[in-house]
């Protein structure tokens, strides 16, 4: 729906005066306040708050490998050899159960498949314990 400049007038016009404003309506606001921030012994302030120590500052650009695992299965080797285009790999895993995020090949997290925009993502819904990550780095 398209309006006239005459139209807009015609209905400015129509509108009731706004009532003139009392000074003893008008409410008072002071200019806010702030503390500053003490950051000097504050681990935070170096790791963009994430409340590390700071001697891993060196480790925060390291490159890792991320993998889902959607499931796994065990094939042999001429039905490998047997795989064309189409073909259908079953997993071990059900639709509803949660995928196996890997770091370095090591479970850290279990999620499930989302799609946004025509592409995969997964939301975490869960992370393993920090105990048991350690755990599996010493084997």
């Amino acid at each position: 729906m398209t309006l006239s400049q005459d139209e807009i007038d015609a209905m400015l016009k129509a509108m009731p005066e706004q009532q003139a404003v009392n000074e003893e309506d008008k409410v008072q606001v002071a200019e806010p306040a702030f503390s500053d921030l003490d950051t000097q012994g504050d681990d935070q302030s170096s790791n963009g708050g994430q409340g590390l120590n700071p001697k891993l500052d060196l480790l925060y650009d390291l490159q890792l490998v991320l993998s889902i695992e959607l499931g796994r299965t065990t094939m042999m080797i001429r039905d490998i050899l047997r795989l064309s285009r189409g073909s259908v790999i079953e997993f071990d895993k059900l639709v509803s159960e949660p995928v196996d995020v890997l770091v370095n090949g090591r479970k850290i997290a279990e999620g499930e498949v989302v799609v946004i925009d025509k592409h995969f993502g997964i939301r975490i819904t869960s992370l393993v314990d920090p105990s048991d990550r350690l755990r599996s780095l010493r084997r």
